[in-house]
């Protein structure tokens, strides 16, 4: 039932950053883990793996690309016959595209909406399905940001995608909650991680500035004084999957330290 800290939770792009602190906080509240990520990712995913089970959580690695949906029912289907029926699922899998609009070509648009748009949209379409098949309701958590309620410059594609998820979120909450199927989505700010990097050495470079000082210039307008790190987020995620959430669907849920207010 949603609700439950115990289950069965798949992660998409579980191998690093965001997805592995999420996979290693889940397995702490008590679910088992379904790592999911693409091929090239293997090595990563068997380190999550390890890092879920000395936790004392079963787990098991799938991969795909979430912008397939025969992939996405596929990581699905292999997760629980290793595992058992899903109590939450985190689309959580994404891609970063650092260009100005003049500069983004067809084909780099066209993935980042297949991953972002379309991979989220068919976790959630798929997930529900399972949830619905199973009779037992559940949670849906997918991966928004900040730049779906305030898009950074040379984001233009990578915010629109996250305005997308944060709508998506809205109208899947309506269309399932007749399930007992929650649907929310959480909004990281500045995040440490090699997406930020590479944001950082773009604007520099656009900017003529030193490296880190864009980055830096970010850290200034936090309230917190600092990035948010990988755990920040996994603890939203947590109180999302968990059964505190349970009156709680179809919002976008800010982590981001004090950049925005909404």
């Amino acid at each position: 039932m949603a609700g439950s800290t115990a289950g069965v939770a798949p992660i998409t792009g579980a191998g690093r950053g965001i997805g592995r602190a999420i996979a290693e906080r889940l397995a702490d509240d008590g679910q088992d883990i379904i790592v999911a990520d693409v091929p090239g990712a293997q090595e990563n995913v068997d380190e999550v793996i390890a890092a879920v089970q000395q936790r004392g959580r079963r787990a098991v690695g799938v991969a795909g690309d979430v912008s397939n949906p025969e992939d996405v029912e596929r990581m699905i289907k292999e997760g629980t016959e290793a595992l058992g029926d899903l109590t939450v699922f985190v689309a959580n899998a994404g891609i970063a595209q650092v260009d100005e609009i003049l500069d983004v070509k067809p084909e780099a648009l066209d993935r980042m909406l297949d991953v972002n748009i379309k991979g989220v949209f068919y976790s959630y379409q798929l997930a529900a399905k399972r949830f619905i098949e199973q009779g037992s309701g559940g949670k849906i958590i997918g991966a928004a940001s900040i730049v779906a309620f305030r898009p950074f410059p040379i984001l233009a594609s990578y915010s629109a995608t996250k305005w997308a998820v944060r709508g998506l979120t809205q109208a899947a909450a309506m269309e399932f909650a007749k399930h007992n199927i929650t649907v929310n989505s959480y909004a990281p700010g500045v995040v440490g991680t090699a997406m930020w990097d590479l944001i950082d050495e773009r604007l520099t470079a656009r900017e003529g500035t030193p490296r880190g000082s864009a980055l830096q210039a970010q850290v200034d307008n936090i309230l917190a004084g600092r990035v948010s790190e990988p755990e920040d987020v996994a603890k939203l995620v947590s109180y999302l999957a968990g059964p505190d959430s349970d009156h709680m669907t179809g919002q976008t849920v800010l982590i981001d330290g004090g950049i925005n207010f909404s």
